[in-house]
C-alpha cells in the first residue's frame, strides 16, 4: 500500500476510499425480499430471537450464549447458511429501489460482511480464550439466595461451564499471543475498573476471585448450593492451568491484520477512509484537542478549579442539577426534540471510594457529570436507544451501526459546547476537551492494535503520556476492549464524530438560512442506526462516499499467513 504523507492531512479529509465505482445489483428480488431476508438473518444470528440490542454482551462485545457448538462441521454448516443470504441478497434489483431502500440494501449487506468476517478471521471461539472466560463470569455475580425458576436457571448455567471448558479446549486451535495473555490475567487479576461488576471494597481477584466470592456467599446464605459452585469453579481453575501450560506454544498474531482491517473498514463499517487516513485523522483531532484545552486552561487560568464531589449525596446531587440543565437547554435552546415521558434515565459511573483513588472516569464525573451524561445520557446512548426502540422500520429498526451509535455521543460533547451548553461553565469545557483527547487517542491506537503493529501493553504506554488522568487500570481495560472486540470499535468515537460534523456541514450548505438545528438532529435520530456514510446519502443524496461501496472485493486471507509490519513502524 502506498504510503501516505502526513504533510496534507486535509487531503485525507476531503477524500474517499479509493477503487472502481460499480453500481446497485439488477436481480429479481423486490424490497419485501429484502424485509424477509432481514427477519431470517436476526433470528437465524441469534436463534433465541431476542433483538439485537437486548442480549446481554460480554465486554468483547460478543453475547453471552448458553454452551454452543464450534466444531468444523458446525461452523462449516453456519458458512453455507450464510452463503445463502449473500446470494438471495445478491440477486435483488436494487438498481431499480429509491434511494431510502438502497441505503437499507448496503446496510444489510454490511451485517451479512461483518458475520461472514466473523465466521471466516475473527473467530474468537478458535482464537480468544477469553471468549470462554468471559462466559464463565457473569454468573459470578448472582444474589444469593436465589430461589424457584431463577435458581434452576442459576443452576443451569453453573453446569454448563464444565462444559465450556470442555468445548474451549477442543476448538482453541489458533490461538493469538495477546490474546492467551489477557485471558490468563483476568483469570486471575482484578481489571481494576469493574464495568458493571457488584461493589466490592476489595475487588475479587479476577474470574477465580469472583468464583471464590460466590462460594463464600453461598457458605452464609445457600450452602446446598455449594457443590455445583465448586465444581465450576474446579473446572475454571483447570481451564487457567491448562492456558498457563499451552500459552508457550501460542505465537500467533492477534487483531485482523492491516489487509483485513481496511476490507472490514469498506464493507462493514462503510467509512471512507483507509486505516492509513484514519491514523492521519485521529492524530490531527488529538493535536487539536491538546491546543484547545491548552488555550481553554489559559482563559481559565484565574478560574478556582473544580473539586471532586465529597460524598454519594453530593455527587448526586451534582447529577440531577446536571441532568436538569441538559434537559432545559434542549429544550429552550431547540436542539433535538425530547419526548415528554423520557424519565430519569440514570448514570454511566456510580459513586465509588476506590483504595487506590479515583480512575480517569471518576476523575471527570465527580468534578461535573455534565461529560459522560451528554454522551451517555442525554440526548446520547440511553436517550438514543429509547428512540431506536420506538422506530418500526421494517428494516432499520433491526440494525446496529457501533460507529453511529459513539459518533452521536461523541459528536454531542463538542456540539453542545459549540452550542452553548458550557458557557457559563468554563471549567466544564476542559473536562470536555479531555474526554475528546482520550477518543482521539484511540483511534490511531486501534488501528495498531489491529494491524499487529502495538501490543496492549504498547498501547497502554503510548496512551498514558496522552491523555490527562488517564489511569493503567482504565489504559488497559479500554486497549484489551478494542483489541478483542469487532475490529475498528475504538475508533468509532472520534471518527463518527467526524462524520457527523460532515453531515453537519452538508445540510447546513445545502438549506442555508432554511436549516433548522433540532430539525436536523430529529431527521438524523429518525434514520436509524445505520452506518454514517449511508445516513449521510440518505439525508443528503451525495454519493461520493457511498458509489465506492457497490464494489465487494474478496476478503483477505487470515491475520497471521502474511507480515502485519513491525511495532511502532506506523
Amino acid at each position: 500500500m502506498k504510503r501516505l504523507s502526513r504533510l496534507f492531512p486535509l487531503l485525507f479529509i476531503l477524500g474517499a476510499a479509493s477503487g472502481e465505482a460499480a453500481g446497485p445489483p439488477g436481480g429479481s428480488g423486490d424490497y419485501e425480499d429484502l424485509i424477509d431476508l432481514v427477519d431470517e438473518f436476526v433470528a437465524w444470528r441469534d436463534p433465541r430471537g431476542d433483538h439485537p440490542r437486548q442480549i446481554i454482551r460480554d465486554t468483547a462485545g460478543q453475547a453471552i450464549d448458553p454452551v454452543a457448538d464450534h466444531g468444523p462441521a458446525a461452523m462449516a454448516a453456519q458458512l453455507e447458511e450464510l452463503a445463502a443470504f449473500q446470494a438471495r441478497l445478491d440477486d435483488m434489483n436494487v438498481a431499480g429501489w429509491e434511494r431510502a431502500r438502497q441505503v437499507d440494501w448496503l446496510a444489510v449487506r454490511s451485517r451479512l460482511d461483518q458475520q461472514e468476517f466473523l465466521l471466516r478471521l475473527s473467530r474468537p471461539w478458535a482464537r480468544d480464550p477469553g471468549y470462554y472466560v468471559d462466559r464463565m463470569l457473569r454468573i459470578t455475580f448472582t444474589p444469593l439466595p436465589v430461589e424457584g425458576q431463577a435458581q434452576e436457571d442459576f443452576l443451569a448455567r453453573l453446569r454448563a461451564v464444565p462444559v465450556l471448558v470442555a468445548e474451549a479446549q477442543k476448538n482453541l486451535d489458533d490461538v493469538a499471543a495477546d490474546y492467551a495473555d489477557l485471558a490468563v490475567h483476568n483469570l486471575s487479576h482484578s481489571d481494576g475498573v469493574g464495568h458493571g461488576y457488584p461493589f466490592r471494597a476489595l475487588p475479587p481477584a479476577g474470574v477465580l476471585g469472583w468464583y471464590e466470592d460466590l462460594a463464600g456467599r453461598a457458605r452464609e446464605a445457600q450452602p446446598a448450593l455449594l457443590p455445583d459452585i465448586e465444581a465450576a469453579q474446579a473446572a475454571v481453575s483447570a481451564f487457567d492451568a491448562w492456558l498457563k501450560a499451552q500459552r508457550p506454544g501460542w505465537t500467533a498474531t492477534a487483531g485482523a491484520g492491516r489487509e483485513a482491517f481496511d476490507w472490514y473498514l469498506k464493507h462493514v463499517k462503510l467509512m471512507p477512509w483507509t486505516s492509513e487516513e484514519l491514523v492521519v485523522l485521529g492524530e490531527r483531532e488529538l493535536d487539536r484537542l491538546w491546543a484547545f484545552r491548552a488555550l481553554e486552561q489559559h482563559r481559565n487560568r484565574d478560574l478556582p478549579a473544580l473539586e471532586p464531589a465529597q460524598n454519594a449525596a453530593d455527587y448526586q446531587a451534582r447529577i440531577d442539577a446536571t441532568d436538569a440543565r441538559i434537559r432545559a437547554f434542549l429544550r429552550d435552546e431547540s436542539i433535538i426534540t425530547v419526548p415528554d415521558d423520557i424519565g430519569v434515565l440514570d448514570t454511566n459511573a456510580p459513586w465509588i471510594v476506590r483504595p487506590g483513588g479515583r480512575n480517569f472516569w471518576e476523575q471527570i464525573q465527580f468534578r461535573d457529570p455534565s461529560p459522560d451524561h451528554v454522551h451517555a445520557v442525554i440526548p446520547g446512548h440511553r436517550f438514543d436507544g429509547i428512540i431506536a426502540s420506538r422506530q418500526d422500520h421494517p428494516v432499520r429498526s433491526k440494525l446496529y451501526s457501533a460507529a453511529r451509535v459513539e459518533g452521536w455521543a461523541t459528536y454531542l460533547e463538542e456540539a453542545l459546547l459549540q452550542a452553548g451548553l458550557f458557557d457559563d461553565l468554563p471549567r466544564v469545557r476542559e473536562l470536555i476537551q479531555v474526554f475528546g483527547i482520550f477518543r482521539a487517542a484511540r483511534v490511531p491506537a486501534d488501528v495498531w492494535l489491529q494491524s499487529g503493529q502495538m501490543s496492549v501493553q504498547e498501547v497502554v504506554d503510548y496512551w498514558l503520556p496522552r491523555v490527562p488522568w488517564l489511569d493503567e487500570n482504565v489504559a488497559r481495560v479500554d486497549a484489551e476492549i478494542y483489541l478483542r472486540r469487532p475490529p475498528g470499535y475504538g475508533i468509532g468515537y472520534t471518527i463518527g464524530k467526524l462524520q457527523m460534523e460532515r453531515l453537519l456541514a452538508d445540510r447546513k450548505r445545502q438549506l442555508g438560512d432554511d436549516f433548522v438545528l433540532r430539525a436536523f438532529h430529529d431527521d438524523f435520530m429518525a434514520a436509524g442506526r445505520l452506518p454514517l456514510s449511508l445516513v449521510r446519502w440518505d439525508m443528503t443524496g451525495l454519493d461520493d462516499e457511498v458509489k465506492h461501496f457497490w464494489s465487494r472485493e474478496p476478503l483477505p486471507a487470515p491475520a497471521g499467513t502474511a507480515g502485519t509490519g513491525a511495532p511502532g513502524s506506523e
